[in-house]
């Protein structure tokens, strides 16, 4: 079964990964679920605030490596099939696009 589908800007989501990988990335976006529901709970308790902190940092960290994974996925995959098809362009300005996104 093909893991394409059309998004909003008119790009595949063309992530041709195995079941593994799908289901490894959703289990991460799982864990930050639950990392983000502690983060309700801490701040409702009034925790500490470095202890607000500390957390906040690990879900950061947690997205930026969701982010990594989905950019190496999109690079050797989908740039290169782009790239491959005479759309470098197309490519190049995704990449730039991400790379902007990724330094904010």
């Amino acid at each position: 079964m093909s893991h394409l589908r059309n998004t909003p800007g008119g790009y595949m989501l063309g992530l041709p990964m195995n079941h593994q990988n799908t289901k490894s990335l959703l289990r991460r976006l799982r864990i930050i679920e639950g990392q983000i529901r502690g983060l309700q709970k801490l701040i409702a308790s009034g925790a500490y605030c470095i202890d607000v902190i500390t957390q906040t940092s690990a879900v950061r960290q947690a997205l930026s490596r969701v982010e990594d994974i989905l950019l190496e996925k999109h690079l050797s995959t989908c740039a290169v099939n782009q790239i491959k098809k005479g759309h470098e362009q197309k490519a190049v300005v995704e990449i730039i696009k991400v790379y902007k996104l990724k330094r904010r």
